[in-house]
C-alpha cells in the first residue's frame, strides 16, 4: 500500500490542496492521500483559525474522491510536530510505504520545523510546484542541504519505494491559491 501525507491547516481547504493531492496520487502511482488537518501549526497564528471539526467538514466536501481520506490524527494521538505524527505513523504501519506530500512554498520554509531533517529520514518526499514558489525553495537552506537525496522527477513512480532520504519535484500544478491568503481575506472582510 502506498500512501501520500498531506499535513496542513486547511483553513480553508481550497481547488490547489485538491489539485495537489490528485497530481500527487496520479504520479507517485498512490493508493491513498490522507490530508492531515492539524488542530494548529506551531509556525503559524493560530488564534483565528476554524474549528477543527469544521476543517475537517470542509475539507471533506471539497475532496470528495474515494481514495483521499480526511483525519484529525493529530489531534487523536496528541502530537504537535509533524515528525511526531510521522513517526508515529511509521512504527504503527510498517506494511505501508508512506510518502510526504508538501507544496514548494512549505520547502521553502521547511529548515524551520521542528526535527526538519528527522522528517526527512523517515519518509520520501514529494514536493508539489507552487506558482512562484518554486524558484526560492530550491534554493533555500533545507533544500540544499538534502540537494544530494533529490531525485530526478522521471523517478516519481517509483518514489514511495525508495529508502529515505529521498525527495524530488513535482511540476504541474501551478495554482496561487493558499490558505493564508485566504484567511487573511476572510478576516479583513469580517472588520469592514
Amino acid at each position: 500500500m502506498r500512501i501520500g501525507l498531506f499535513g496542513g491547516t486547511f483553513d480553508p481547504p481550497h481547488a490547489a490542496h485538491l489539485g495537489a493531492s490528485l497530481l500527487a496520487m496520479k504520479r507517485l502511482g498512490l493508493d491513498r492521500m490522507w490530508w492531515l488537518v492539524t488542530p494548529g501549526n506551531p509556525l503559524k497564528d493560530t488564534r483565528h483559525l476554524r474549528p477543527l471539526a469544521e476543517r475537517m467538514a470542509a475539507a471533506r466536501a471539497l475532496a470528495a474522491h474515494p481514495r483521499i481520506d480526511i483525519t484529525g490524527l493529530e489531534a487523536v494521538i496528541n502530537t504537535r510536530y509533524t515528525y511526531d505524527t510521522l513517526n508515529y505513523l511509521v512504527r504503527r504501519c510498517p506494511g505501508v510505504r508512506f510518502v510526504w506530500v508538501m507544496g514548494a512554498d512549505n520547502l521553502r520554509s521547511f529548515y524551520r520545523w521542528q526535527n526538519w531533517r528527522g522528517i526527512a529520514s523517515l519518509l520520501p518526499m514529494a514536493v508539489v510546484d507552487r506558482m512562484g514558489s518554486s524558484l526560492y525553495a530550491a534554493s533555500g537552506r533545507a533544500a540544499q542541504a538534502l540537494s544530494r537525496y533529490r531525485l530526478p522527477e522521471r523517478f516519481a513512480p517509483v518514489l514511495a519505494e525508495r529508502n529515505p532520504p529521498a525527495w524530488l519535484y513535482l511540476h504541474g500544478l501551478k495554482s496561487p491559491l493558499s490558505s493564508t491568503a485566504l484567511r487573511a481575506l476572510r478576516k479583513s472582510t469580517r472588520n469592514h
